[in-house]
């Protein structure tokens, strides 16, 4: 059996401005399951959790902020070790 092997590239993933960020807030009361939709902004998705809040009396919510990232090829530059050693990369 031949084995091949790919070198691992480190890599870093940071924000991306350009992808954007939604808010969302689901309801977290037995049984509900209302939910605020996606929001571009956090005002939204609050309003949307206090107005349930009032009309049903629930006050347990779960809150999702959601952005995007971008993975790029760092060299090794980021303290993730040599390119290739043969062995899978560390855990961190």
């Amino acid at each position: 059996m031949t084995r091949t092997g790919f070198p691992h590239v480190p890599h870093n993933i940071r924000y991306a401005p350009e992808g954007g960020v939604t808010f969302e807030v689901f309801c977290a009361a037995y049984g509900c399951g209302a939910e605020s939709g996606a929001n571009d902004d956090q005002a939204g998705a609050q309003d949307w959790a206090l107005t349930h809040a009032g009309r049903t009396g629930h006050e347990l919510f779960r809150r999702v902020v959601t952005d995007y990232g971008r993975a790029t090829p760092c060299g090794g530059t980021c303290g993730c070790g040599p390119q290739w050693t043969g062995e899978p990369p560390r855990e961190r």
